[in-house]
């Protein structure tokens, strides 16, 4: 071993340490002969000094590493370091004297000289490393980048005062703390490690202009949305950037750090607190079984398979038609979890044989059938399809499922659904009903059920993307209508219902509800995007009204004619099963259904479904094919509507025995 290898810089480290202790634990002893003997060192006192000090740092420099202090950092400490300094000091003061008395005498000192002893250690040992912290932070202060973005913490309660701390301890934040801002009273005119309290929310405006603040950090963790919504509105009027602390509960539960800040999302500002579903029992439904998911690679269905992810299933299925979504979400599910078997196949819902092929090698326990065409107008100009891929696709993975043994089945469903008036709410009503009502599938050992919500924030058919986009190119944002409204729900809430939905025994052979609040208004949504991007609606980023589009509604409903919520053993959920079903002739109509279907003759699907869906009423400018968003266009003769009439006639021949296919 060379000398380089011994003299190594923790060694280097721990020496410097046990130099600096004694030579403070020294003087403090010293400090403390002194004024016990009334400021006049006489030789006989010296003597006894001289003759202790080697018992005393024995005990200094055993009980420093028996309570870790060598390895402490000076610059950062803390309260509990200072705790843990204190306490091995006043247990060494104790052990002095125990020390003297065993393997010598007390040399005559006087009891006051123990206790100064102890006094004058703490603040010795204690001071040195305070003092080191604050030259730390003084030079930090010193070596702010002149970029740095000057900036407020709103807040000066528990999660502001860690949030200051971790700014003035570390400068590669590239913000500048210029003062704290708060609601309270009581705190205007104090200040919190040095960083004065300089005004309320209320003063933003000017304090911002005053400070030349061009961000604002958010530390109330468990603001609720109005109070978030206010703050951020604020924010914007001063032109300011808005940013939030993680939420309390990971704070506290140690999975965020204070540092964690965030942009401001509009998720935050639902109009409620987001649910929190328990899961417990979901592992039961999940763990080491056979999960399939079809629309894997849609915004619902990734969010999904990642959640089932978590839960530790033998294999997870991904079915979707769409190549490059479903690689994707493969990727990033197989690369999470790679204990778990995840298995990528593209098809399509409404190719039987593809499905029953799938069904029969994979004998999956439990299906999750999010695949589905969701888009309002698009469903409208394209009324075939609509009902081919919700109704029809839906009925077929149902039938796959029964013959396959499946123990589960779960259909995602939409509030669109109640009292109708679009293509997609009459097909998701009538899907509900095939796996509810239809009698081949309810004689089958399968437990199906159906989760219906609301519109999902982020989501593909959400408005939300639209509006960014619209945004980001500088407006304007295209609103409907002014009262349009619509429940709201996050990806993670919309993914976790679904879950607990499956798990829940009140929800067999029914429909889940998750309880949203209140619906929420299209145009303040747009008003909150706009904010959110620090500028100022009908001044900086103008709302145009366009109107309603067909099939769409002013407002959404969760439950329907001839149905009744009742509450579960999970909060915030209830079910509901529709009265009076009639399953034989939902079979009957399901057959004429397919029959125009077939036929390409949207007016006559369209009588269909409304017979059916009795509580369907269609918009009367709907069977039109639109492009560009508003201008009738003609299908071309090309030779592909004839080719798909013949695909859905085959298939009404098939179903004329029996029952649909």
């Amino acid at each position: 071993m060379t000398l380089r290898t011994m003299w190594s810089p923790p060694i280097r480290r721990r020496a410097r340490f046990a130099a600096s202790h004694l030579a403070l634990a020294a003087l403090a002893y010293l400090a403390a002969t002194v004024v016990s003997h009334d400021f006049r060192m006489r030789e006989p006192f010296l003597l006894r000094f001289i003759q202790t000090l080697p018992y005393l740092l024995i005990v200094r420099l055993l009980l420093a590493h028996r309570f870790r202090l060598d390895r402490d950092y000076w610059r950062h400490v803390g309260m509990r370091d200072l705790l843990q300094l204190t306490a091995a000091v006043v247990a060494g003061s104790a052990i002095f004297p125990v020390a003297l008395l065993l393997f010598d005498e007390l040399y005559g000192l006087p009891p006051s000289v123990f206790v100064l002893e102890a006094m004058f250690a703490v603040a010795a040992v204690a001071g040195v490393r305070v003092a080191a912290r604050c030259v730390h932070e003084l030079r930090q202060r010193r070596t702010t980048n002149e970029d740095s973005t000057r900036t407020f913490v709103l807040g000066a309660g528990e999660s502001g005062e860690q949030l200051v701390r971790q700014l003035l301890h570390d400068n590669r934040h590239g913000m500048e703390l210029a003062g704290l801002i708060d609601d309270d009273p009581a705190k205007q005119g104090r200040s919190l490690h040095g960083v004065p309290v300089l005004g309320t929310s209320d003063q933003l405006l000017g304090l911002a202009a005053m400070h030349r603040v061009k961000r604002v950090l958010i530390a109330i963790p468990s603001a609720a949305p109005e109070r978030l919504r206010e703050l951020v509105d604020r924010c914007t009027e001063a032109r300011v950037e808005a940013k939030l602390l993680p939420p309390l509960q990971d704070l506290v539960s140690g999975d965020a750090d204070v540092m964690q800040i965030r942009d401001v999302e509009i998720d935050d500002l639902l109009g409620r607190d987001a649910v929190k579903l328990d899961l417990v029992g979901v592992e039961s439904d999940l763990a080491g079984k056979v999960v399939l998911v079809t629309g894997a690679g849609g915004t619902i269905g990734g969010a999904l398979v990642r959640e089932i992810a978590t839960f530790h299933p033998l294999q997870l299925v991904l079915v979707d038609r769409a190549e490059s979504a479903l690689y994707f979400v493969q990727h990033a599910v197989a690369r999470a979890h790679p204990e778990v078997d995840v298995i990528a196949v593209l098809a399509s819902v409404t190719n039987s044989d593809r499905l029953q092929q799938i069904f029969d090698i994979l004998r999956p326990d439990c299906v999750f059938h999010a695949a589905a065409y969701k888009h309002v107008p698009m469903l409208e100009a394209n009324v075939v399809e609509g009902v081919w891929n919700n109704v029809f696709g839906t009925l077929r993975t149902a039938r796959c499922a029964a013959r396959a043994g499946t123990a589960k089945f779960l259909l995602i469903s939409t509030d669109k659904a109640v009292n109708p008036t679009s293509i997609l709410g009459a097909t998701k009503l009538l899907a509900e009903r095939v796996v509810l009502e239809l009698p081949s599938l309810r004689a089958s050992g399968t437990d199906f059920r159906v989760v219906r919500f609301g519109n999902v924030l982020g989501s593909d058919g959400s408005v939300v993307p639209l509006f960014q986009r619209q945004l980001a190119g500088g407006g304007p944002l295209t609103v409907t209508h002014p009262e349009v409204r619509r429940y709201f729900m996050t990806i993670s809430e919309a993914a976790r219902l679904v879950l607990q939905a499956a798990a829940l025994p009140e929800a067999a052979g029914r429909i889940a509800l998750l309880e949203m609040g209140r619906q929420v208004r299209i145009l303040d949504l747009a008003e909150q995007l706009i904010r959110l991007a620090g500028r100022l609606p009908y001044r900086d980023v103008q709302i145009v009204f366009t109107g309603l589009r067909p099939g769409e509604k002013l407002e959404e409903e969760l439950v329907g004619p001839g149905e009744t919520a009742v509450p579960t053993s999970a909060d915030k959920i209830r079910v509901t099963e529709r009265n009076g079903s009639d399953g034989k002739n939902l079979a009957r109509g399901l057959r004429q259904l397919t029959a125009v279907t077939g036929r390409w003759d949207e007016q006559q699907i369209v009588r269909a479904l409304a017979g059916l869906v009795t509580t369907y009423r269609p918009t009367p400018s709907m069977a039109t094919p639109y492009r560009n968003g508003g201008a009738p266009a003609r299908y071309p003769s090309n030779g592909r509507a004839a080719d798909h009439a013949h695909r859905v006639a085959h298939a009404a021949a098939a179903a004329a025995n029996g029952g649909p296919s």
